[in-house]
């Protein structure tokens, strides 16, 4: 397994969950956009800026893979590493269960940079993440 560069602890709120009492299978694929942004943040890369300059990075694929189930009121652990594969930046992710650090969910997401509307490599993004690119 790769070395995790980036993780975001949180905590699951009531809506969140379903009628089983479990987190509805929905709001991991939010847990994990949220850590992704939040990687990004913290390496000075912004969204709304990115967008404004005519660079947009999209989902192209998303794989998760469920193990065990958080119910309302767990701690979580999201955690990510990325690789560059061609034009596309993929984000390694799992979600921990903080309690007992049991896997929760194991996610790929495959993204990609759509420049002034055209699919393209973004040598800004290859420049931000370079550090982190794993194998």
């Amino acid at each position: 397994m790769a070395d995790y560069i980036f993780e975001l602890r949180l905590k699951v709120r009531d809506y969140e969950c379903d009628l089983q009492g479990i987190v509805n299978n929905a709001n991991y694929q939010h847990y994990i956009e949220h850590t992704r942004h939040e990687f990004l943040l913290a390496h000075n890369v912004s969204f709304s800026d990115l967008h404004s300059r005519g660079i947009d990075a999209v989902v192209a694929r998303l794989n998760m893979q469920f193990k065990v189930p958080l119910k309302s009121g767990d701690e979580f652990v999201s955690k990510l590493w990325l690789k560059k594969e061609g034009i596309k930046y993929v984000f390694m992710q799992d979600i921990f269960r903080a309690s007992d650090m049991k896997l929760v969910v194991k996610a790929q997401v495959d993204t990609v940079c759509l420049v002034n509307g055209r699919l393209s490599d973004c040598q800004e993004l290859n420049e931000a993440f370079a550090p982190f690119f794993q194998s």
